[in-house]
């Protein structure tokens, strides 16, 4: 259990998790954890991937110190740390000493050949938190979790994902409607494709009733 510097509220009697009510942290838990891990056990078809071609290969260079200091500029120092308790400010301070950075380099690149990712990094802490201004806390939606990942292990996936970003970008992998998750991509694009797309079925729609009317035209 983690600090929380509000008072939280807790689920009341009225809380229904299948047909029983929360009446302790034990019924609490039960419900938060089904709601919020319902897709913990969910089937997924890997087989899907078998009807994309095959793309050449290509070398996938060590990762620079540059990386690892571009993806560190951009922490909030005031996140809250996992159970390492390493914040953002601390670990800015660590690793401009180069030694430090070179190991922390060193352990990404050996992930990356072996393909491992160790234990200690898939390691959380789930803080469950109440969403402000709620009138009732009676059903799980009330509630937020979140999700404290060890500080260096986060690191390294920012510094992996700006990495596979950059190669899926600029080898146009991404499909033209991918707009969530991209660097230079907002929301502003996706109220443009989403008008595009709008209007195109609309002047189908109207060409089709023309034809319709007219067909000797």
């Amino acid at each position: 259990m983690s600090s929380y510097p509000l008072p939280i509220p807790m689920l009341t009697p009225g809380g229904i998790d299948h047909n029983k009510q929360c009446l302790n942290i034990d019924n609490l838990w039960n419900t938060l954890h089904s709601t919020f891990n319902i897709a913990l056990h969910h089937h997924i078809d890997i087989y899907i991937l078998d009807e994309i071609a095959d793309k050449p290969t290509s070398p996938w260079p060590a990762f620079s110190k540059e990386e690892f200091r571009c993806a560190l500029f951009n922490y909030n120092n005031s996140s809250v740390p996992s159970s390492d308790k390493l914040t953002w400010s601390h670990l800015k301070i660590i690793l401009k000493d180069d030694e430090c950075l070179n190991i922390i380099i060193h352990i990404t690149n050996t992930c990356i050949n072996l393909g491992y990712w160790p234990l200690h990094f898939k390691k959380s802490t789930t803080v469950v938190i109440p969403k402000l201004n709620k009138k009732l806390y009676d059903f799980p939606k009330s509630f937020r979790p979140i999700v404290l990942l060890n500080t260096i292990g986060k690191l390294i996936e920012k510094v992996i994902r700006e990495r596979l970003q950059f190669n899926i970008a600029s080898n146009n992998f991404i499909h033209p409607s991918q707009l969530s998750s991209l660097k230079f991509k907002s929301i502003i694009d996706m109220d443009i494709a989403l008008r595009y797309c709008t209007h195109s079925h609309h002047q189908i729609r109207v060409d089709q009733e023309y034809v319709y009317k007219y067909p000797c035209l």
